[in-house]
């Protein structure tokens, strides 16, 4: 296994030509991790390339339908999850093992003509607004109050991530990492990460978090905070 640990991010020359490994119901949030196991014969050379250069790689979403288009270029949202390699390993037939590590949104704004087996496109950053603090203060009060109830029926990584709630001012990092960890469905987490605003993804997750519990709190003896 290697791994790259270094900070960065991503220059004018690394949006002009960015790779993007589509698929259907993966999202790459900034900062969050994402593994991958490459086998396909386009993406295992799109892995090579970019082990060669950057490591830079973008992870947008297949919109629905792609099925009929998949070996080809199927459409794909705009708006993605662009991030590095940070660990690989190559297995003796070729596939990879990699990890995803998120560094910004981006959003795709042109596709280059082919000349590799995967696809190459041109996006421009998408950064954050700047949230209002009285509103990100309030939801993260909340946010912290559910975690504390229903922490020990979290998954591990999720009940980690909730310290880093209580102990961050970066509003902007915790979300993506907590969406990441606890949204599982695609079109919530592919609308999180076009939620510019850390304040509203912070009310996003706690109404996520609300719902997800209010079916089984009863019989699992749950108390959901007020």
């Amino acid at each position: 296994m290697t791994r790259q640990t270094e900070t960065f991010e991503l220059s004018p020359d690394d949006l002009s030509r960015l790779p993007i490994f589509p698929l259907p119901n993966a999202t790459l949030f900034p900062r969050a991790t994402l593994a991958l196991h490459v086998f396909e014969p386009r993406y295992r050379e799109l892995v090579r390339d970019v082990l060669a250069g950057r490591q830079l790689v973008a992870v947008p979403r297949l919109k629905p339908g792609f099925e009929s288009e998949y070996e080809g270029a199927p459409p794909v949202y705009e708006l993605c999850g662009a991030g590095r390699i940070v660990e690989h390993t190559e297995r003796s037939d070729g596939r990879y093992d990699i990890v995803l590590q998120g560094v910004e949104r981006v959003r795709i704004s042109h596709e280059h003509a082919h000349e590799k087996l995967y696809r190459v496109v041109r996006a421009e950053r998408v950064p954050d607004v700047t949230p209002d603090p009285l509103w990100v203060t309030a939801w993260q009060t909340r946010l912290l109050t559910l975690f504390r109830e229903l922490g020990p029926h979290l998954p591990p990584q999720a009940r980690e991530l909730g310290k880093l709630v209580s102990h961050t001012a970066d509003a902007a990092a915790a979300t993506n990492q907590l969406a990441a960890a606890i949204v599982a469905d695609p079109d919530a987490r592919q609308a999180l990460l076009e939620e510019r605003d850390p304040g509203e993804r912070l009310r996003r997750l706690v109404t996520q978090l609300e719902d997800l519990f209010c079916a089984v709190a009863p019989e699992r003896g749950i108390h959901l905070p007020n």
